[in-house]
């Protein structure tokens, strides 16, 4: 646990925390979230760099945007092993909306590709 009270944080003597204490506790909690929040930023634009030249690798294959075997794969492959605290539920439903955002970036690129082509 990296944001805790009690062993692993600030705390008094009966294990409650003081209004300051609270108070810094928490700014520091945020501070490690924002960081956190921009690693998530950069890993999704990076898989997003990727997605590129897999619609790309569909295209000159004729295969559909939306793969659903594929994306369960995805999905399973990313919860297995979930050491929690974010639950398996939690977890599909976060990759299904990153799927589904990766999806529509295909969809604009070959809804591109097809204005070219006119």
């Amino acid at each position: 646990p990296i944001c805790l009270t009690g062993q692993d944080g600030p705390a008094g003597e009966n294990g409650f925390m003081t209004g300051p204490e609270a108070e810094a506790l928490l700014a520091e909690c945020r501070r490690k979230i924002d960081a956190i929040d921009r690693q998530l930023r950069d890993l999704l634009n990076q898989r997003a760099e990727i997605v590129d030249g897999v619609v790309r690798a569909k295209e000159t294959l004729g295969m559909p945007v939306h793969e659903p075997k594929r994306e369960e794969e995805v999905v399973r492959r990313a919860a297995n092993g979930n050491p929690g605290p974010l639950g398996d539920e939690a977890f599909r439903n976060i990759f299904e909306v990153i799927m589904r955002e990766m999806r529509n970036l295909q969809q604009m690129y070959l809804d591109r590709q097809q204005e070219k082509a006119k």
